[in-house]
C-alpha cells in the first residue's frame, strides 16, 4: 500500500512477462447416461487391474485424481507402453481423454477400423490434459487403447484415462443410479460417504460439485484433500460396459472448522481497513475516534525500519514523529486537526471495548525491511514489541513490499526455506505470537506476484533466469498458518495472473478477485510441480483486498463487482465464466486501502460491505 495513488507497479509488468509453466486442469464428466467411461480402472485405484504394461506400477504420489496413478520408466528399447482392449459398437463416436506428467507422453486408440488415433505432449511438467477422438468402422467391436513414453526419456506418469461412448452391443442395459448416498465422517479435510449396491455395477464414479473425482469399486469413499468450514455437494453414479448410470441425489457436506490462528471474538465477517497514522497523501487525515464502526479490523499504517537491514522498527505519528506531542496546537503540517497522542491512545482502548482490532503495520510501499541477521530480527522482536506495548494495540500486520522479502538461488521448497530473510521472519513472527498468546491478532497483506504467482513460479526457478520474489511470501504464510488471523493479499496494482484453470486474469472485475481467492482455499502446484502443493488456508482466514476507491490503486471495482464476487465465492452465484473449485460460505470478509481513501468517497466501500453482510 502507498502514501500517494500508486502507478502500475513494476511487478505487474514482470508477472505478464514471465514464462508459462502447465498447471492444474479440470476433470471432464461423461457425455451422459447413454454413453459411458469404457475404459476399466482408468485412475489405477486398483492396481494395473484391466491394464497390460511392459513396464509400469503404481504410485501414489505423484496423482491427479484420487489415490494412484500409472509411473512407467521408459527405457532405451522400450516405450513402457500400457495397453486395454475395450469393447465399442460399429460405427460409433468415442472420445479418449487422460492427465500425464514428462516428457513425449502419448495417448492413443489402435484398431478402430477408421483412423487410428493419438495425442502427445513434448513436456508436461506437471499434469496436461491429451484428448482425441475416433468413430469406429462398420464391423468394429473392439479398439485397444494405450499410453506410452518415448525410448530413453525416462519415467512418465498418466492418470484418469477415459474413454467414453456407447458400450459394446450384448453388454445389456447401463445399470440404475445408486440410492441411498449420505455421509458417514466429516472431519476440516475430508467428508466419507457411502451408497446402496447397484446390481450389475462394476464400479462407482464420484462426483465433487459437478466434476468427477474418482472412481471405486465398493460402495464407499473418503473425499480428502477439502478445504476448512466449506461446503462441498457429491453425487454417485454406477458403471458398467454398458455404460454409466444417471447421477444420484446429491448430498451437501460442509467441513469441520480448523484449529488456531483466528481470535473467537473476530466477526464470522469482517471488514479490514488501513488508517493513514503517520502521514496523510491526497484522502487527508482522518482521526481514529472518528472511524466508522463497520471496520472490525483497523491497521494502522505504517511502522517503518530505520534502515531497510536494522530491523529497528518505528511508529512516528504524523507528521514528525508524535510520541512527545501533547496536544493539538503541536500537529499542523501534514494532518492539521491530529489528535493528540492522549486523545490517540484513548481512541484505540474505545475501540477495542467496542470489539474492534487495532493493529500496527509494518511496511508498506515506502517501508523495505529486510532481516539479513539474527540480530536484526531480534531487534525487530523488540521494537515491535515496544510500539504493541506503548499503544497497547492487539496485533501485527504484515506488510512487506518491494524488495523486502526475496529467494535465495537454491531456495526452492516453500516448506522447508533456507532463505536468511524469510527465516529470521518467520521466526520473530512466531516469537511475538508466543510472547503475546492467543489473542494476538496477526495479518498479512502481500501482493499477488508474492503469493499466487507463485502457482507458475517460484524464486529463480529451476533454471535460474526468474525474479527472486516470485513466491516469496509462501514460506511465510505456510509456516505460519496455524497462527495466522487472516491473509488478506492486495489484489490490486497487480498484472495478470494465472489461475486455477490455466487462463491469465486481469484487474477490474469480479473475476479477478474470485480467481485469486480460489487460488487461496484451494490450494496449488508450487511452479507447476504437483508434489509440491500449497494447501489451502480456511475461509474464515481470508480476506479480499481491494481499493476502496478509484483514487486509492489500480484494480477498483464498483460495487456491483464486489457482490459479484462474494456471492460467487459463498454461494457459487453470479460466478460468470470462472467455475470455482468449492463454496466458502466462511469466508471472512474484505480489505480496502484504505479508510481514508474510503471516506474520501463518501463511505462507498464500507455501505457495499454492510449491504451485503449487515
Amino acid at each position: 500500500m502507498d502514501r500517494a495513488r500508486r502507478p502500475r507497479s513494476v511487478l505487474a509488468a514482470l508477472t505478464a512477462a514471465l514464462l508459462t509453466v502447465p498447471a492444474l486442469t479440470a476433470l471432464s464428466s461423461p457425455a451422459g447416461a447413454t454413453d459411458a467411461d469404457l475404459a476399466v480402472n482408468g485412475g489405477f485405484e486398483s492396481g494395473l487391474t484391466g491394464w497390460t504394461c511392459t513396464a509400469g506400477t503404481t504410485v501414489d504420489s505423484p496423482v491427479h485424481g484420487g489415490r494412484s496413478a500409472l509411473q512407467a520408466a521408459s527405457a532405451g528399447s522400450d516405450n513402457a507402453q500400457c495397453t486395454q482392449t475395450v469393447t465399442v459398437q460399429p460405427d460409433a463416436q468415442y472420445t479418449l481423454s487422460g492427465y500425464v506428467r514428462g516428457s513425449y507422453v502419448y495417448l492413443g486408440a489402435n484398431g478402430t477400423g477408421t483412423t487410428d488415433v493419438s495425442a502427445w505432449t513434448q513436456s508436461a511438467p506437471d499434469w496436461q490434459k491429451l484428448s482425441t477422438t475416433f468413430r469406429t468402422g462398420p464391423a468394429t467391436t473392439k479398439v485397444t487403447i494405450y499410453t506410452h513414453g518415448w525410448y530413453g526419456t525416462g519415467a512418465y506418469q498418466a492418470d484418469d484415462i477415459t474413454l467414453v461412448g456407447p458400450g459394446g452391443s450384448g453388454t445389456g442395459p447401463p445399470p440404475a443410479a445408486p440410492a441411498g448416498l449420505k455421509t458417514t465422517s466429516v472431519t476440516s479435510s475430508s467428508v466419507g460417504l457411502s451408497w446402496s449396491a447397484v446390481t450389475g455395477a462394476t464400479n462407482y464414479a464420484l462426483y465433487r460439485d459437478g466434476a468427477r473425482i474418482q472412481t471405486v469399486t465398493g460402495t464407499s469413499a473418503t473425499v480428502s484433500g477439502l478445504a476448512a468450514s466449506t461446503a462441498y455437494s457429491f453425487r454417485v453414479t454406477a458403471v458398467n460396459a454398458a455404460g454409466e448410470s444417471a447421477k444420484s441425489a446429491a448430498v451437501t457436506a460442509t467441513t469441520n472448522a480448523g484449529t488456531g490462528g483466528s481470535p473467537s471474538d473476530l466477526p464470522a465477517h469482517a471488514l479490514v481497513g488501513y488508517l493513514h497514522a503517520s502521514f496523510a497523501n491526497g484522502a487527508g487525515y482522518a482521526r481514529l475516534a472518528d472511524v466508522p464502526d463497520s471496520w472490525d479490523v483497523i491497521d494502522l499504517a505504517f511502522g517503518e525500519p530505520t534502515s531497510a537491514t536494522s530491523g529497528d522498527i518505528r511508529f512516528n505519528r504524523c507528521p514528525d514523529g508524535g510520541t512527545s506531542r501533547t496536544s493539538e496546537a503541536e500537529s499542523g503540517g501534514e494532518c492539521p486537526g491530529e489528535e493528540s497522542d492522549a486523545d490517540f491512545k484513548a481512541a484505540i482502548e474505545a475501540k477495542q471495548a467496542a470489539g474492534k482490532k487495532v493493529l500496527i503495520s509494518i511496511g508498506g510501499q515506502n517501508g523495505q525491511v529486510q532481516l539479513t541477521t539474527t540480530a536484526a530480527r531480534d531487534a525487530f522482536v523488540s521494537s515491535v514489541s515496544k510500539i504493541i506495548d506503548t499503544w497497547g494495540l492487539d496485533g501485527l500486520d504484515v506488510d512487506f513490499e518491494g524488495h523486502s522479502l526475496s529467494l535465495n538461488a537454491n531456495d526452492t521448497d516453500f516448506k522447508n526455506p533456507t532463505t536468511p530473510v524469510v527465516v529470521n521472519l518467520i521466526s520473530a513472527l512466531k516469537t511475538l505470537k508466543a510472547k503475546y498468546g492467543t489473542k494476538f491478532v496477526l495479518t498479512m497483506a502481500p501482493e499477488t506476484f508474492f503469493v499466487q504467482n507463485g502457482y507458475q513460479f517460484y524464486g529463480t526457478g529451476k533454471w535460474g533466469g526468474q525474479d527472486p520474489r516470485c513466491g516469496a511470501y509462501l514460506p511465510v504464510i505456510h509456516a505460519l498458518r496455524d497462527d495466522l488471523t487472516l491473509l488478506h493479499v492486495q489484489d490490486y496494482n497487480s498484472g495478470p495472473i494465472m489461475g486455477l484453470d490455466n487462463q491469465y486474469h486481469s484487474m477490474g472485475g469480479a473475476e479477478f478477485h474470485i480467481a485469486m481467492t480460489d487460488m487461496l482455499l484451494t490450494g496449488f502446484p508450487v511452479a507447476g510441480d504437483s508434489t509440491n502443493v500449497f494447501p489451502p488456508l480456511r475461509p474464515d482466514q481470508v480476506a479480499i483486498g481491494m481499493p476502496a476507491s478509484t483514487n486509492a490503486g489500480n484494480g477498483y471495482v464498483s460495487p456491483a463487482e464486489v457482490t459479484k464476487t462474494l456471492d460467487c465465492l459463498t454461494k457459487k452465484t453470479n460466478c460468470g465464466s470462472y467455475s470455482t473449485h468449492g463454496t466458502w460460505p466462511g469466508l471472512r470478509g474484505l480489505m480496502a486501502w484504505s479508510i481514508n481513501w474510503d471516506r474520501f468517497a463518501n463511505g462507498e466501500f464500507q455501505k457495499t460491505f454492510d449491504g451485503y453482510f449487515g
